[in-house]
């Protein structure tokens, strides 16, 4: 069915494009050919891509040629890729540089028929290899084309990986046999949280789009500030449970967001509201092949065409005609009178209360994420007389009790949150996410909430002072003489000025702290050790600033007597009055500031201007050395700050860290920019 409508379309119409290359309607059957002949002898074949034109060319050819496909996200630890490779018994993979051979042989646990198998990443560590027909991917394609019609028929933007089956099955299958022309965008050109979605849409003149609940709230922030995408006609968003009030506000932006529901193991998309069928709150209606009914409040599936997971101990003919039949999704939910159906949680999640209530946690969790000042919350408290909260704000001056008033507003009181905890970001790097972003409990209760007793605070200061101001941190690393300078793309003369402002300011780090020692109160002297410590760290750094200014080929004198930018006095000037007139101990928000960037970008900084520029060694030491003393500085910063108890000295040390972060901001911005040019004298 697939390869007959891609026949259909017009010849000249292109369907895949990417930055660099684009495939017509009419070239593509013939493409897709040429690679299913070169699968003849493969068995099973690993698809190990960026999201570009080849990945979805080696998939059709897969599918042309019955050979099972196993994409590899991207997102996988080198354990995940060998398991997956193992488990499935991959005999070739598609890599950058071409097919490789894995000496493999195909695994006896897949069964007959299976097309693809797609590995979720779970909440384990350990992922699982769904395995499907081709005529249950097929269906799901279909159905969401018979759904939404040719209206929709124009250019769909692949936002997510290419191996997450639902961008595989409801994004590109779907698009081509709609006609579609699908936009293909290396991932390495998303930013931290897609914080340039918003212009890669634009630039793609995209009609569609599917997101997961985090980058929509991510596109959401990127509206406010960049205007409508007025050629948006749909975004599908699923994942976790959305709050209807988030959907509103979106729409409010001019966003068409619908929400859908789905599993790996049903082929993706189970239901989906569309325009003209639509109702927020719920996931839309069953698509047209789906059967489902509600069993102990679970939503259970017929014929959901799932043939089982690879490395099953019973045999595939034992196996599948059962599951085939009638699939437990694990979802609790329910379906309306009028067919829309509603997700309310999962049934290994749910919560029960020391008063004897049953909660989902993503109902609460999906209030609270509706309010903009949230980025992240996990809701806990089993066995408790009331539900808690981690919470990961959007910015350091969120006022989350605000924000959680207003959610709870919309929640009968058992359900309400009463006591909330700070946490830093749940990312996929510090294993609190899985590689598609959904959050793995257990690991994040287990690293934020004491096991002993969860009413004791969850986050020493240290770490909640890298949460409050990790906004702040994350605004100064995307300025762009920072940028080029971290890929060496700057020129001679613009390290030179940027070591000139470093000089002019480092100058001042030992009168600082000498004088944020003169002027401890006595309850603070046991500070002065830390504060000897760093002073003897610290001192004749400027001159390493200024040797390296000589080797780099600038005047040493020059730079010395030069008049600092305004942007860096006025960071000077900041940090004595404040040491002179608030808080002393808000000096070391400061201090954080700098090791904490240091730690971050000053040797791979170095590093690639070292090779950008062609320049020596002995014009990076202030770089070189800070990138690994600071590192053995943050550990004891870190012994230290935990130790201040006052919460007024936490304030004041979590306010000047973000003030300085926006300020050393200020401080490159100024700096003259000449990215992209070299040797520039």
């Amino acid at each position: 069915m697939l390869f007959s409508r891609i026949g259909q379309h017009p010849a000249d119409k292109t369907a895949l494009r990417s930055e660099v290359d684009q495939i017509s309607y009419g070239d593509l059957l013939h493409r897709i050919d040429a690679l299913a002949r070169e699968l003849a002898d493969v068995d099973v074949l690993g698809i190990a891509l960026d999201n570009e034109i080849d990945w979805v060319l080696w998939d059709l050819a897969a599918l042309k040629s019955e050979t099972v496909c196993v994409p590899i996200p991207p997102f996988f630890t080198k354990s995940q890729i060998d398991h997956a490779t193992v488990s499935a018994g991959i005999t070739h993979m598609i890599t950058p540089n071409g097919m490789v051979s894995t000496g493999l042989a195909r695994s006896a646990t897949i069964p007959p028929k299976t097309a693809k198998i797609t590995f979720t990443s779970g909440t384990t560590g350990t992922p699982k290899g769904v395995c499907l027909p081709a005529s249950a991917m097929m269906n799901v394609a279909s159905s969401i084309y018979q759904m939404l019609g040719d209206g929709f028929a124009s250019t769909h933007f692949s936002a997510l990986p290419l191996a997450v089956l639902l961008e595989n099955v409801a994004g590109v299958y779907a698009g081509l046999l709609a006609g579609c022309t699908v936009q293909l965008t290396s991932l390495h050109n998303f930013e931290p949280q897609y914080e340039n979605l918003h212009g890669l849409l634009k630039g793609a003149n995209a009609t569609s789009v599917i997101l997961v609940p985090e980058l929509l709230r991510s596109l959401m922030k990127q509206v406010m500030q960049y205007g409508p995408l007025t050629k948006l006609d749909f975004i599908a968003v699923g994942g976790s449970r959305i709050d209807p009030t988030l959907i509103a506000q979106a729409r409010q932006m001019g966003l068409p967001v619908y929400e859908g529901y789905g599993l790996s193991e049903c082929a993706s998309v189970l239901s989906m509201n569309v325009p003209g069928k639509d109702k927020p709150g719920t996931t839309g209606t069953l698509l047209p092949h789906v059967t489902a009914e509600i069993c102990d409040d679970e939503i259970m599936i017929r014929n959901a065409g799932f043939l089982g997971y690879v490395g099953d101990t019973a045999t595939a003919d034992d196996k599948a005609p059962a599951l085939a039949d009638r699939f437990a999704t694990g979802d609790l939910g329910r379906i309306s009178e009028d067919g829309f159906v509603s997700v309310t949680g999962r049934r290994k999640n749910v919560l029960i209360t020391s008063n004897g209530r049953n909660i989902s946690p993503e109902w609460p969790e999906a209030a609270l994420l509706a309010r903009p000042e949230i980025y992240q919350a996990i809701v806990f408290g089993d066995g408790k007389p009331h539900l808690e909260a981690l919470i990961v704000p959007t910015r350091p001056d969120a006022d989350i009790k605000a924000a959680i008033a207003v959610a709870n507003a919309g929640l009968p009181d058992y359900a309400q949150i009463k006591d909330f905890t700070l946490a830093a970001p749940f990312t996929a790097q510090n294993g609190c996410l899985t590689g598609n972003g959904r959050p793995k409990r257990d690991v994040i209760l287990k690293q934020f909430v004491s096991s002993q007793n969860t009413s004791e605070p969850a986050m020493n200061f240290y770490d909640r002072l890298v949460a409050q101001t990790s906004v702040a941190r994350h605004a100064l690393y995307h300025v762009p003489q920072l940028v080029d300078g971290l890929s060496g793309q700057i020129s001679r003369s613009t390290y030179v000025a940027y070591l000139t402002e470093a000089y002019h300011h480092v100058k001042h780090t030992v009168p600082f702290l000498m004088a944020m020692g003169s002027r401890l109160p006595d309850d603070k002297r046991w500070l002065h050790k830390a504060v000897i410590e760093y002073l003897e760290e610290e001192e004749g750094h400027e001159e390493w600033i200024l040797n390296d200014i000589e080797a780099a080929g600038g005047d040493r004198e020059a730079a010395r007597n030069a008049t600092p930018n305004l942007e860096t006095e006025v960071m000077v000037a900041y940090n004595y009055d404040y040491i002179a007139r608030k808080n002393p101990v808000g000096f070391l928000g400061m201090v954080f500031m700098l090791e904490s960037t240091s730690t971050q970008i000053a040797s791979q900084g170095a590093d690639a201007v070292m090779s950008g520029l062609d320049l020596p060694k002995s014009a990076f030491s202030y770089l070189f050395s800070h990138g690994s003393l600071d590192i053995e500085h943050m550990k004891f910063f870190e012994k230290t700050v935990n130790q201040i108890t006052d919460p007024d000295d936490q304030a004041a040390i979590i306010e000047v860290a973000n003030n300085t972060f926006r300020l050393f901001a200020n401080l490159f911005t100024a700096i003259p920019h000449e990215g992209q040019r070299k040797n520039v004298a």
